[in-house]
């Protein structure tokens, strides 16, 4: 839902809205306190907001980048989370790494959350100012040594992260020498994931534009290229086709990834057990694999649940060669 009041005119706009919200969630069933607590969250600075809420109250909620191309409400026995997750988007785990010769700015983006830390192995000497005398060559070394030093710290400290957050990306950038320093330090396979940003240097505050516009970019072309190797083991197998496989592979834990064409919002109702992994289009279906009395729900809200409690992947791509745009790559 919309939450953001910026003017007279929004507020009223995202007013007569919320009310439209709430008559629908009445409508359906939703108690009054429930509707009244989804209520506090308009206002919300954020241009929109993702509430989720239960009989006993709010559950999860999440404020939203840019405003929701819709309005959404609905009471139902499972939560309709699949419009939240295509806006969303994929969270990629990645890094980015400022580097120069003093050390490092590592931040670390990881399943919603950040965490910020800074390399520094030694703090002098770090330039290699003219001393004059027969000690120049020696104060030379001292200054290569430091630098060598805060490299190694770099690069142990990139290891580590990549391999507790299974950063698919680490984006480096910084002091052109120090870059490389670094990058001789690193292992094959941490350093197949790194990309180099070319500009940008290491000073205190935000990270410099030009290099945020490399992570965005590195970030687009990885998610292309991932969804682009997802569709051929789709097309190349063992894989299957539509709504219906793709629930009774999931039923038996046989699915290792579900893709959903762009449109992930799809009307089709289906019937759903207690159970994360029941559900089927075909209500005599559910009855023989012994759910009593099947429930009727939406088919992508049933389908998010199966993906959530059976360990498999959901991916977005941007079309798929099959009935309802849904399909599943297989384990087995």
């Amino acid at each position: 839902m919309p939450t953001n009041r910026i003017t007279k005119a929004v507020a009223v706009m995202v007013g007569l809205r919320w009310r439209h919200i709430s008559e629908r969630l009445a409508e359906a069933g939703a108690p009054d306190e429930v509707v009244a607590r989804i209520g506090e969250f308009v206002g919300d600075p954020a241009p929109g907001r993702a509430v989720f809420c239960s009989s006993s109250g709010v559950m999860f909620s999440e404020p939203l980048s840019a405003g929701p191309e819709w309005d959404i409400a609905r009471w139902s026995a499972l939560p309709h989370v699949m419009p939240l997750l295509a806006q969303r988007g994929e969270r990629v785990p990645y890094m980015q790494v400022m580097v120069d010769h003093t050390g490092a700015d590592v931040i670390v983006l990881s399943g919603g959350g950040r965490r910020e830390l800074v390399v520094q192995a030694e703090d002098w000497p770090i330039h290699k100012a003219a001393q004059g005398g027969m000690s120049q060559p020696r104060y030379e070394r001292d200054v290569e040594e430091t630098w060598r030093r805060n490299a190694v710290a770099t690069a142990e400290v990139i290891a580590k992260e990549a391999a507790q957050s299974e950063a698919e990306l680490i984006v480096i950038g910084g002091d052109p020498k120090s870059r490389h320093m670094v990058l001789d330090r690193l292992g094959k396979d941490v350093a197949q994931r790194v990309v180099v940003a070319e500009n940008g240097g290491r000073s205190p505050g935000e990270m410099p534009k030009s290099y945020l516009r490399k992570v965005d970019e590195a970030l687009r072309s990885w998610l292309v290229q991932r969804q682009s190797e997802l569709v051929d083991a789709y097309r190349n197998g063992p894989a299957v086709s539509g709504l219906h496989e793709t629930a009774r592979a999931l039923r038996v834990s046989q699915v290792a990834k579900v893709l959903i064409a762009e449109s992930p919002s799809f009307e089709e109702m289906v019937w759903i057990g207690p159970e994360g992994p029941q559900f089927s289009p075909d209500r005599e279906e559910m009855c023989a694999w012994g759910v009593a009395e099947p429930i009727s729900e939406r088919a992508d809200a049933a389908l998010a649940r199966a993906v959530a409690t059976t360990d498999a992947e959901l991916w977005f791509v941007p079309e798929l060669d099959s009935p309802e745009g849904v399909g599943a790559i297989l384990r087995f």
